[in-house]
């Protein structure tokens, strides 16, 4: 026996081949048929496109750009301050890759055709499944759009540059860019989400613009070519336009302290910054700051449930995959009853959060169209949001085990998944701010609460388990005064009852049935894989597995 051959420890078998490249649209029936179910399947040629994209060269790039976080250049080499955010180039890529793609501006640039915010969910989706970070800036800049229609003169210059299917990274007046991104600043450090409490003071100069003086606790995506931004002024809290450069070209005095060290999101800085008199314009009435930039915040919230949906996605594209190919004690896991079990139930969750998620998107688009549309968009986004966010840390938690150590080492993807998960029930409002927006709306807003159980009511008699929620919710707003101590249980309920009622009407008895047998009618445990024996598990596993 040869030195070499003494040296062969052993060949490697009984692992999973890698995934490789797949198309995210083709490959999943659910978000298909979503798609279709809520009127975007006119979009499929622009879907169909980016989902060869998501599911191969972005799913690539998500890697390299999350291994190269974002450095600070406060200084240049000669002293002087620039406070630039430093990117490695796969982080351009992907962001030149999702714009090119109208990740960020799809329902803006069809928004006359029904279905376009449910078409620029879907390509919202997709993307996130391959890169979540870069989802704050492309979210803020699509979010955005709403807010700038307040203001015609600041419209006419930014909109076009925000809506345009190019990524300009360049350090330059929005007037000489091929397009541009926009960021926020709401919170500070004394007051996080009681916007009430900051005392960043915005100062009105001769010419009509502020200069504003304060700080920013959270200031995302510094990047970025402008930020909306709440500061305080005689009339009260109000809403900012803060352009990286003054509009002679010189910088703005955004000053940037420091990147925030953050769990996950790391393609994505986000900043702590101070305003030394930077120049800015108002956007919308003075004084009604946090009523103008919720018109931004509604759709950001949105996208935290299409965000965490498609991390949900990609978790369970994971473990399936991994679980078709690998053995143990004589069986594929995808073969063993109880692994089985954990797939086919995270199954339903993935696809309910999906569903719901789609379904606000379509209230979204129809808003401006019908009052009831509207009013369902309102309560749902808060509702949804509390929900499938708080959800998704769970879910790819339990994805991971399917792995094993496999699933818990950075050259898989769940880590990064994992680390990402928390962000979105923490972005945009917690799951107490949501709660409490619930109830906001359903006491100032009475049409929140006819059009909530009048979406419920279009599944009444389709499942004899959402037949009893409904009875027992039309019950659940009576005490108001123990309502604000209940509302998660209440909140939790509600959006339970919404992903049954879309299900049902999807048609999928499979689907429906099964969901609504666990979630609402108590044959389900409290954690992942307590599917009762007599569920459909293969049917539900092959519905979500990759089609090759």
């Amino acid at each position: 026996m040869s030195v070499a051959e003494r040296f062969k420890t052993h060949v490697v078998e009984n692992q999973a081949p890698p995934l490789g490249r797949y198309d995210a649209w083709t490959t999943d029936i659910a978000l298909r048929e979503a798609v279709e179910r809520e009127g975007g399947l006119w979009a499929e040629p622009e879907l169909a496109a980016f989902g060869v994209v998501a599911g191969g060269e972005l799913m690539e790039l998500g890697f390299a750009a999350n291994e190269n976080k974002p450095k600070l250049r406060a200084f240049d080499r000669y002293g002087h301050r620039i406070d630039e955010v430093e990117f490695h180039p796969a982080y351009h890529r992907v962001m030149q890759l999702a714009m090119q793609h109208g990740v960020h501006a799809f329902a803006w640039r069809n928004e006359s055709t029904p279905g376009a915010h449910v078409a620029r969910a879907a390509l919202s989706y997709m993307h996130s499944q391959a890169e979540a970070g870069t989802g704050c800036p492309l979210t803020m800049t699509h979010s955005a759009v709403p807010v700038l229609r307040r203001e015609p003169a600041l419209a006419a210059l930014w909109l076009p540059k925000i809506t345009a299917y190019e990524y300009d990274p360049r350090v330059l007046p929005a007037a000489q860019k091929t397009a541009c991104t926009i960021g926020m600043g709401m919170t500070e450090k004394q007051g996080g989400s009681d916007v009430r409490a900051n005392t960043t003071r915005a100062y009105a100069q001769a010419d009509g613009s502020y200069e504003i003086v304060g700080h920013k606790w959270f200031f995302s995506a510094p990047m970025c070519d402008a930020w909306l931004v709440l500061a305080y002024t005689d009339a009260g809290l109000g809403c900012f336009l803060m352009p990286k450069l003054r509009p002679d070209g010189s910088r703005n005095a955004i000053h940037i302290q420091r990147l925030k060290d953050k769990l996950g999101d790391w393609s994505n800085a986000s900043s702590e910054v101070e305003f030394h008199g930077a120049w800015a314009q108002r956007v919308g009435p003075e004084g009604r700051g946090v009523a103008t930039i919720l018109e931004m915040v509604a759709l950001t919230r949105l996208d935290c449930m299409i965000g965490s949906s498609a991390l949900m996605r990609q978790a369970l594209v994971q473990a399936i995959h991994h679980a078709q190919h690998r053995k143990a004690f004589g069986k594929r896991l995808v073969e063993q009853v109880l692994m089985k079990n954990v797939l086919a139930d995270l199954a339903l969750d993935a696809e309910a959060s999906m569903a719901l998620a789609l379904r606000v998107a379509r209230a979204v688009d129809g808003a401006p169209r019908t009052a009831h549309e509207s009013a369902f968009a309102r309560i749902a986004t808060a509702i949804g949001k509390y929900w499938i966010c708080k959800r998704a840390p769970a879910f790819v938690n339990e994805a991971q085990e399917c792995l094993g150590g496999a699933g818990y080492v950075e050259e898989s993807i769940l880590p990064r998944l994992y680390r990402q998960a928390p962000l979105n029930s923490i972005w945009e409002g917690s799951g107490n701010i949501q709660c409490l927006d619930v109830l906001r709306a359903l006491s100032k807003e009475p049409e929140t609460r006819e059009v909530f159980f009048g979406e419920l009511m279009t599944a009444k008699g389709g499942n004899a388990h959402l037949d009893r929620e409904i009875a027992w919710l039309a019950t659940a707003f009576d005490d108001v005064t123990t309502l604000e101590l209940r509302s998660r249980m209440v909140v939790e309920r509600m959006a339970l009852a919404l992903q049954a009622a879309v299900l049902v009407r999807a048609g999928n008895a499979a689907v429906a049935d099964t969901f609504c047998a666990t979630r609402l009618g108590g044959e389900h445990g409290l954690n992942y894989g307590t599917l009762p024996a007599d569920a459909p598990m293969d049917v539900l596993i092959a519905r979500a597995a990759i089609a090759r």
